[in-house]
């Protein structure tokens, strides 16, 4: 892939006028264009840089400004009238040409057009750059004007801070580095997405938060990255406090998770491994499907980003296909991340009267999960598999596709056990009653057909009747909220074995085969075919 200094040195040999770069980082972009402009190995022809900005106004390349150039169509016409081989760079500019709702000023439009003519034309070669932090052109410059993509710090470019930071400190006694060469690593992984300055301040806090810098400190950069992803409005950065033992069950989906953690890491590469593409997770509601996409989040230390398909089809005509690939551009720069889709087949049922837009939206993004290098790792969820377009359930979409059934009686042992174990903390709650074998067996026996969700809320309606009655909890409050409770495989019985169906030989079980409540007398078990509960029996 070309970088920005050999796209930028094509464009000057090439005599393209007038360039466009999206950035915030000015001085970054300064740095870089005059490397370009002055190594006659790039450009045969070295140039020399001059800048502006309204401060300033047009400042010459030994650091001299130019009086009376402060307004934007007077340095305009100064540039014109320079007579060597240059690159200007003009900071603040987009004001005059309509960005944030003001109208463009007609004399700088027109100045910028004939300068483009001018500059293609003149004997010696000349080069524009309007560097802004907003892309905004008026429809006359569209032809005019070369957009150039301007990528933000690379690892390498990180890892240089940190790395500077880290001996400037060290020395000082003030500050105590623990970090090995995989935190280092990670630390600067976590950092992608963030500009170089916001990557300093993040490392910064972390040093000052307690004097030490440690893997513990990702959570400061994750939240650099919070305000990013705030300021899009299309994604939720959403709080991993949820960890993998707190999900019941589901261990052969944990294990394989678990095996994939640190892959989008360089030793991973060493190995030939690609960074994991994403996880379809399908199944009964409440079992443990999103409960799971928070916990691997927490589990890897990485931001958890959540998709909001609702908000991207809000607005304008049109621009629904704009904010998909806004949204996504906005994943890629946190990258290393999870991407969650909650409900991914509601988000992209559309419908007869939205003229395609569902379809188009849903089309950049498959071609986005196929072609994707950057490590975003998705989860998406689904309860109604009859929602689902095979194209998406085809190979390279997905690593895997996982099918979540209600839990097995050892599954919901585990489950009874984090929840009643975690409200017995409480000491308004605890009394006698203790989380032994043989209560755990007994709820377990007669929550059979119960999904997670449903098991949580008996042990919340026990809890009630304790309450109303201000003592601690008992084993007949939680006995009481099981009878009272009419569970989904009762309420949805033939719809839970058409899911089951379907399942069958798409999707692997997301419970362990040592979990599978064996009956003697069919030899079968959740996982097998034939057996009560749907998904391909493969153990990882």
């Amino acid at each position: 892939m070309a970088t920005f200094r050999d796209t930028l040195a094509q464009l000057l040999k090439a005599r393209i006028p007038v360039l466009l770069v999206e950035s915030y980082e000015e001085q970054r972009v300064i740095a870089e264009i005059t490397a370009v402009a002055h190594d006659a190995a790039r450009v045969r022809t070295p140039r020399r840089l001059w800048t502006w900005s309204t401060t300033r106004g047009l400042v010459s390349p030994d650091g001299a400004a130019r009086q009376g150039t402060t307004d934007p169509a007077a340095a305009l016409d100064a540039i014109l009238r320079l007579d060597e081989p240059a690159v200007v760079v003009l900071s603040d500019l987009h004001p005059a040409l309509g960005a944030a709702g003001r109208p463009a000023e007609p004399g700088v439009v027109r100045r910028l057009r004939d300068l483009a003519v001018a500059f293609r034309t003149g004997p010696v070669p000349r080069t524009l750059v309007l560097v802004t932090p907003v892309p905004h052109l008026p429809v006359e410059l569209a032809k005019d004007v070369t957009v150039v993509d301007f990528p933000l710090p690379s690892e390498p470019e990180i890892r240089a801070v940190l790395d500077g930071m880290i001996a400037a400190n060290a020395t000082s006694g003030r500050i105590r580095v623990d970090l090995d060469e995989a935190g280092r690593e990670r630390l600067a992984k976590a950092a992608l997405g963030l500009t170089l300055h916001e990557a300093e301040n993040a490392f910064a806090r972390a040093m000052v938060d307690d004097g030490v810098l440690d893997a513990r400190d990702l959570s400061v950069v994750h939240e650099e990255k919070r305000q990013a992803v705030r300021r899009s409005g299309l994604l939720e950065f959403v709080e991993d406090s949820v960890a993998l033992t707190d999900v019941g069950g589901l261990e052969n989906l944990k294990r394989w998770l678990a095996r994939r953690d640190g892959s989008w890491l360089a030793e991973a590469a060493r190995y030939g491994l690609p960074a994991p593409r994403g996880v379809l997770i399908t199944g009964v509601p409440g079992c443990g499907k999103s409960m799971t996409a928070k916990a691997v989040a927490a589990a890897w230390h990485l931001p958890l980003l959540r998709l909001d398909i609702g908000k991207v089809f809000a607005g304008l005509v049109g621009s629904s296909e704009q904010n998909m690939r806004a949204a996504l551009r906005t994943a890629e720069a946190v990258a290393p991340c999870v991407l969650w889709l909650d409900e991914i087949e509601k988000g992209f049922a559309g419908g007869s009267g939205d003229s395609g837009t569902s379809a188009r939206v849903f089309g950049s993004f498959l071609t986005w999960m196929q072609e994707k290098t950057r490590p975003v790792f998705v989860i998406a969820t689904a309860n109604d598999f009859a929602g689902l377009p095979p194209e998406l359930l085809r190979k390279g979409r997905f690593d895997e596709i996982f099918f979540v059934d209600l839990p097995t009686r050892a599954e919901r042992a585990a489950i009874w056990a984090l929840h009643v174990g975690r409200r017995l903390r409480h000491p308004a709650v605890a009394g006698e009653l203790t989380v032994d074998h043989a209560l755990l067996g007994e709820l377990a026996e007669l929550s059979d057909g119960y999904s997670g969700a449903e098991i949580e809320q008996a042990v919340v309606g026990g809890l009630y009747d304790a309450y109303a009655e201000r003592r601690p909890l008992r084993r007949d409050d939680l006995l009481r909220a099981l009878v009272n409770m009419v569970p989904l495989s009762v309420t949805q019985a033939e719809k839970l074995d058409a899911v089951r169906s379907w399942a069958e030989n798409r999707a692997v079980a997301a419970t362990a085969a040592e979990d599978w409540d064996l009956d003697p007398r069919t030899a079968t078990g959740p996982g097998r075919p034939g057996g009560p509960h749907g998904g391909r029996a493969v153990e990882f």
